[in-house]
Formats: C-alpha cells, structure tokens, sequence
C-alpha cells in the first residue's frame, strides 16, 4: 500500500510514481543473485607460489629482497 503523505499528486503523477515502483519491484523480483564477493585474503597475489623468486645469477639478490 503506498500513502500519499505531503502534497496534492495529480492522477498522472500518482500512476507515473506507482508505475516506477512496481517496475523496480518486479525487477529485484526476477535479477539473478550476482557471485560473492571474493575476499582479499583469498587473493590469488597473497599466495607464496605467486611471488617472483630469484633466479640463480650475477643478480639474484636483488630480486631476493626487493619486492617487484
């Protein structure tokens, strides 16, 4: 039920109003359940595995230490 609190609404605007109501009704209604969202703890980056390692050679220990 929608109750008309302040003003005087014309017909039109009344119907123009309850039509913008129910068409976002019947869309939530009928939208797809979107996918969770995904945490930052579960982030592909976070893993060991996805870090540069270093590599044998004349400049392994600066990838040792420095973040890329």
């Amino acid at each position: 039920m929608i109750k008309v609190v302040r003003g005087n609404p014309t017909p039109e605007e009344l119907a123009a109003a309850l039509a913008v109501v129910r068409a976002r009704a019947a869309a939530g209604a009928t939208a797809a359940p979107s996918a969770p969202v995904r945490s930052e703890w579960a982030a592909p980056a976070r893993l060991a595995g996805a870090r540069r390692t270093p590599r044998p050679g004349p400049r392994a220990w600066r990838t040792a230490y420095w973040p890329s």
